[in-house]
């Protein structure tokens, strides 16, 4: 379906009646030649909304998937840039999709041969740095979240950010109060209404004071639209599937609405503006189309 490289409708039921994590895994080979990747022109956009409010030091693809949003935080960050997801079938996608587009701008034909070279220990200016970074490694129990740990290295001067790939759940992050932007494109959905204090007070904790949780959110379509039939459809069959089959496959995308993340948003401890994205247009009403919400964790705001 969607494109001769995309899956198969066979494939997509199968992975609607897996669990999240399984059924990612087991989408991740098609997963950018489907509907379900976030826009290049989202993202475009974000990064251009984003990029006055920086220089970030360190940023966090929260819910990163194939890692769409890695390059956003690459042409945004100084030092470090990770993702993190559920999933290590998607994972290993990014990963692999990332080392190979440096292995093409570093002029080496073989992103294997990249990965060996670096597997030798190249210098921190060496353009094989990046993949050198890409790696998982597997936490020590059955399920829990694992990280990756990158050994700390001098950075020269335009050097490109350090890259780390971590397999762990949003709701659980295996970090401390080690960034300074946070991006998440697309993912809510997979998060029910009860979940979305818990998700946000671990975004809280992981930045650091001052730093900024970014994400875009578009407006609602109206009964008007086949959109909304559409989406209203969407929805209910996943409600009638998750009634009858277990696991549940939350995803859920109408009951992320702008007044429900606003009001958690500030109950997590956070100072919320709305940036409009120009690009996409205004609604008959005259509102924006598309907003980039940003959340600020105050300097001094403890933990929530």
């Amino acid at each position: 379906m969607f494109s001769p490289q995309g899956p198969t409708l066979r494939e997509l039921a199968v992975q609607a009646l897996s669990s999240v994590e399984h059924g990612y895994d087991l989408l991740a080979p098609k997963f950018d030649h489907t509907p379900f990747r976030t826009p290049d022109s989202i993202l475009d956009a974000v990064g251009r909304a984003l990029r006055p409010l920086g220089p970030f030091d360190a940023g966090l693809d929260l819910c990163c998937g194939t890692g769409a949003g890695m390059e956003v935080l690459r042409g945004l960050c100084r030092e470090r840039v990770t993702g993190v997801d559920i999933s290590a079938g998607m994972l290993a996608v990014g990963r692999e999709r990332l080392c190979g587009a440096e292995s093409v701008r570093s002029g080496v034909d073989d992103p294997g041969r990249l990965r060996a070279d670096v597997s030798a220990g190249p210098s921190a200016g060496d353009p094989g740095r990046l993949c050198a970074d890409l790696s998982v490694r597997p936490s020590a129990g059955d399920s829990g979240p694992s990280r990756v740990d990158r050994p700390e290295r001098s950075r020269p001067a335009g050097a490109p950010p350090a890259v780390d790939w971590v397999r762990g759940d949003a709701r659980a992050l295996p970090f401390g109060s080690a960034f300074d932007l946070v991006v998440s494109f697309g993912a809510f959905g997979h998060f029910l209404p009860e979940e979305l204090p818990g998700l946000f007070a671990q975004v809280h904790a992981v930045l650091r004071p001052g730093g900024r949780f970014a994400f875009p959110i578009m407006a609602p379509p109206g009964p008007s639209s086949p959109w909304y039939w559409g989406l209203l459809g969407f929805d209910t069959m996943m409600r009638v599937r998750n009634a009858f089959w277990r696991p549940p496959f939350v995803m859920y995308y109408r009951a992320f609405r702008l007044d429900d993340v606003q009001r958690e948003l500030a109950g997590a401890g956070f100072e919320v503006d709305l940036h409009a994205l120009p690009e996409f247009g205004e609604r008959r009403d005259g509102s924006p189309r598309c907003r980039m919400v940003v959340a600020r964790r105050g300097p001094g705001t403890p933990p929530v």
